[in-house]
């Protein structure tokens, strides 16, 4: 059975093994029903007119883990991403009366599969800048054994070299080295909480010895754990395989990787969540409250997966936890 969902504006299908893809475009008449939503996505872009200022790559050399293939990314029209080889960091700077010195990494999501890079990372990446927050937008690789020798750690090795190449940077982009953060939506929002329970081993060269961690976590409807029991099917595929080894399920299960120096967290869902269970976040809640790690979490009753783009407010509550923590300016 498939379900179609939105994300970015951009109509998908899952399927009951949970893969996602984009889907075809269906007849006018079948747009009627999405109208509302389509709308909302558009009133909750009009205002946030920040453009890029610079597209960083990641590596300054060979990018590591990858073996040479004629993968082609594609999707630049779309802005919906596949087939990424060359990862990237695209740099929202905020105006320079409103900035916080803070920033955060913005990861979108896709099952791992995709990357919904326009709807869940530029749009979000605007946003935090209007409110004074550098946004770097990590266009990331996706786990894949043509393009990778071990394609499971090589989306932690981009976002850990996000985090170093941002905290490396800092002075350069005036931004506070201990103020650096991680933002991920759905499968996106697994591989942020990766980085934010897995820093204590480098996956990438780091002979400076930089902090690879962040100083918190924002996870927006978030694939957390790898168990069968809970996961999400296409992203668990996708990154560990249909047979993985029970070490590897369990080091990717994050609840599991939870400890006391894991960054302060925001974590929001839909309650009726029906691609990622929302459970993902409630147990991650109640891991990170017995480890005394500062969470706080908003469920909404209805939405479904992807609800940013039906509920605009979505972020008020996000912008007031991080004015609370002096991440934004009062």
């Amino acid at each position: 059975m498939e379900r179609c969902f939105y994300m970015g504006g951009i109509p998908f299908q899952s399927s009951k093994g949970g893969a996602i893809q984009p889907r075809h475009t269906p007849p006018i008449g079948a747009w009627g029903l999405k109208v509302g939503t389509l709308l909302l996505c558009l009133l909750w872009l009009i205002p946030f007119v920040s453009t890029a200022q610079e597209i960083i790559p990641l590596y300054s050399g060979a990018v590591p883990n990858s073996k040479a293939s004629d993968v082609q990314e594609t999707g630049a029209e779309t802005g919906i991403l596949k087939g990424i080889t060359k990862p990237t960091l695209e740099y929202f700077k905020p105006a320079p009366d409103k900035a916080s010195g803070a920033a955060v990494i913005v990861i979108a999501g896709g099952g791992y599969g995709v990357v919904v890079y326009n709807g869940e990372g530029v749009n979000t990446a605007k946003a935090l800048a209007e409110k004074g927050v550098a946004a770097f937008v990590l266009k990331y690789r996706l786990p894949s054994d043509a393009i990778m020798h071990d394609k499971k750690v090589g989306p932690l090795q981009d976002a850990q070299q996000a985090i170093k190449l941002v905290r490396e940077g800092a002075a350069k982009w005036g931004i506070d080295a201990t103020k650096i953060g991680i933002m991920g939506f759905s499968a996106g929002g697994h591989l942020a909480a990766t980085a934010a329970t897995h820093f204590e081993k480098a996956y990438v060269d780091n002979a400076s010895n930089t902090s690879l961690r962040p100083d918190f976590q924002i996870l927006v409807y978030p694939v957390i754990s790898m168990l069968d029991s809970l996961t999400h099917g296409g992203s668990h595929d996708a990154l560990l395989g249909k047979n993985p080894s029970q070490t590897d399920v369990e080091l990717f299960s994050n609840e599991l990787q939870v400890r006391a120096n894991t960054p302060p967290t925001y974590l929001t869902h839909a309650a009726d969540d029906k691609l990622v269970d929302v459970d993902n976040s409630i147990l991650y809640f109640e891991t990170l409250r017995r480890q005394k790690v500062p969470v706080e979490m908003h469920i909404y009753p209805k939405g479904d997966h992807g609800f940013i783009f039906r509920h605009p407010g979505w972020m008020e509550p996000l912008f007031a936890w991080m004015k609370l923590n002096n991440w934004i300016k009062n």
